[in-house]
């Protein structure tokens, strides 16, 4: 029974890693224009920068940089913004939703019954497959803009604590953002289309993930409410972390609850799916 067990173990190891290193490889096939693209990604944030440097200059306008908003001065709202390009970068799953319920709805998913592999399983090693493409093809523009940007971290590099602590939430906001959308999409077994409900999600998450706006810069009790929601791990954390404005005993909480939130949407989207797939019927082809 025991020799059985690891076998059974192994196979399956082997198999994740037979679909990480396929989809890793298709990835950077084509991922080439990945350099150029990252590049572009950045320039948004100099329509951020000049917006908010019209802010700060509001407040006091004979030294912008002098000026301060809730904690943040115009030098740290920049660097907040940075980070917030590379948490969105392990959070983000454009297509994830939506492929998922395609391939419900189009009958794509009768494969994965047969398979020895589900299709949540392979989506995510396929999706850290993309992650490791993209970082791999764009570490270089991210570099050269933080290099060039690197003024505006006024406190220099966090400590070792503290750099362990954002990886970790780098991390964890990548499996969050994967189960939560995953979620979303397999609500497809009960409606043929699920673009409204993903568009109000976006929505939400757009604003409340701190992508906008640094969300510590809410008046109460908006800054309670939006405290205890996934999504502000998404964006708003990491970068927070890295920028020391989450420390000590509220830095381990909130790592608690990023980490609970990522076993929650884990468990719900093994729990959608099997009740999906007694649900299904294998239409198209």
């Amino acid at each position: 029974m025991s020799d059985s067990r690891s076998q059974n173990l192994l196979d399956g190891f082997k198999t994740r890693w037979m679909i990480l290193r396929i989809a890793l490889s298709e990835r950077l096939a084509y991922r080439g224009d990945f350099v150029l693209g990252t590049l572009m990604r950045f320039l948004p944030i100099i329509t951020q920068i000049f917006l908010w440097w019209a802010i700060f200059q509001s407040i006091n306008p004979e030294d912008p940089n002098a000026g301060r908003l809730s904690g943040y001065s115009f030098q740290d709202m920049v660097a907040y913004y940075l980070l917030t390009m590379v948490g969105r970068a392990f959070s983000s799953m454009p297509g994830l939703s939506s492929s998922i319920a395609t391939k419900i709805r189009d009958g794509e998913i009768k494969k994965f019954l047969v398979q020895p592999v589900d299709l949540i399983t392979f989506l995510f090693w396929s999706r850290v497959a993309h992650k490791i493409a993209y970082y791999t093809i764009s570490t270089l523009p991210f570099a050269l803009v933080f290099f060039l940007c690197r003024s505006y971290f006024t406190l220099g590099w966090p400590d070792p604590w503290t750099m362990a602590a954002f990886v970790a939430s780098l991390f964890l906001s990548f499996a969050l953002g994967f189960y939560l959308e995953a979620c979303i999409g397999l609500v497809g077994f009960w409606m043929l289309e699920v673009s409204s409900l993903l568009f109000v999600y976006m929505l939400f998450q757009f604003f409340l993930s701190g992508h906008m706006f640094p969300l510590d810069i809410l008046p109460e009790p908006f800054l309670s409410i939006v405290s205890f929601l996934p999504i502000k791990y998404l964006a708003y954390f990491p970068a927070a972390v890295f920028l020391g404005k989450v420390q000590g005993t509220q830095l381990a909480m909130d790592m608690g609850m990023l980490l609970a939130w990522t076993i929650f949407f884990f468990v719900m989207s093994q729990v959608i799916y099997r009740r999906g797939l007694k649900h299904y019927s294998g239409y198209g082809g």
